[in-house]
């Protein structure tokens, strides 16, 4: 998993809006501070679907970035933002659960129309990057 680094900024009661210094062009917006993971997270899955592959640039690099450096000054922050790169190939796993947890499991993925393996994916990427 890589983490790119977003700048996120507030101009007076408006929405945040983010960007990534790395990613010319990638942007989002949040109404409020709990939505910037999810907006984050869906600037970067829409970004890579038609950009080549980038590295994240360390935290030192960007940080001597003269444009971040006018951001901070401005009141923005920056934010780490995690990246799971889409693939849509799929590994069959073996794991080990508790007996009492699987089952929590299984009723939980029933009631929402899933199945266990959708429903583990899900939370895992909720753990993972915030975002379902």
């Amino acid at each position: 998993m890589r983490y790119y680094t977003a700048i996120v900024h507030q101009d007076g009661d408006s929405a945040f809006g983010l960007t990534f210094p790395d990613l010319p062009g990638a942007f989002a917006a949040a109404d409020d501070w709990n939505g910037i993971s999810a907006a984050a997270t869906e600037a970067l899955d829409l970004w890579f679907e038609d950009q080549p592959d980038i590295a994240p640039a360390s935290l030192d690099a960007i940080r001597l970035r003269t444009d971040v450096a006018e951001a901070l000054a401005a009141g923005a922050v920056l934010l780490p933002v995690p990246y799971i790169p889409a693939d849509t190939a799929v590994d069959r796993v073996n794991i080990t659960l508790e007996r009492g947890l699987l089952r929590a499991i299984d009723e939980t993925a029933k009631a929402r129309g899933m199945n266990r393996s959708s429903f583990l994916a899900s939370a895992a990427r909720r753990e993972l990057v915030g975002a379902a």
